[in-house]
């Protein structure tokens, strides 16, 4: 709870003592911020294309998540979620660029939405690199959520993917 609430709690509990009034804001529970971190696995299925300017690569990312460690709020630990994301990139002289969209939806249906952007590393077998994810909304219990992950992605054989992330958020 954020001092400004906590001040008009205190406020409201000193003013209604005399009269045996108690009342609290009904958003007095609500977290306003915190911190998580996950792991998220991945089936991907990507479309490659050789060009004059590069190999230009795009497709979808399969897979789920889990919340290793969190320190409240609507990222519970242990919860698992499933995971979709259209990646769209560019591999050229100068390195790889790739943007990601994801939605990522729990077992009660509400969802949050992901961008990321990555510059180092790349997206072949046995090699990966680190990014930012940038949350920019949601449904439910993820509404008027914003925030941002460090991340680190790593390429397996078979198509299969495996990115872990420490992230921050708020809600607006």
């Amino acid at each position: 709870m954020g001092f400004g609430r906590r001040l008009a709690l205190a406020l409201a509990l000193a003013a209604g003592a005399g009269a045996g009034i108690l009342w609290a804001p009904p958003e007095a529970s609500a977290e306003e911020s915190g911190s998580f971190s996950l792991i998220a696995t991945y089936v991907r299925d990507y479309t490659t294309l050789e060009h004059a300017t590069g190999t230009f690569f795009g497709g979808t990312l399969q897979g789920t998540s889990t919340v290793l460690t969190s320190s409240g709020g609507p990222f519970v630990e242990g919860e698992h979620s499933l995971v979709t994301c259209l990646v769209y990139g560019k591999r050229s002289a100068s390195g790889v660029v790739l943007e990601t969209a994801c939605t990522v939806t729990n077992a009660s249906g509400d969802k949050f939405y992901l961008l990321a952007e990555r510059s180092a590393g790349d997206v072949e077998a046995g090699s990966g690199g680190q990014g930012q994810l940038e949350f920019v909304g949601g449904t439910g219990a993820y509404a008027k959520l914003r925030g941002s992950c460090a991340y680190d992605t790593e390429y397996l054989a078979n198509d299969q993917v495996v990115t872990t992330a420490d992230c921050t958020w708020r809600t607006e």
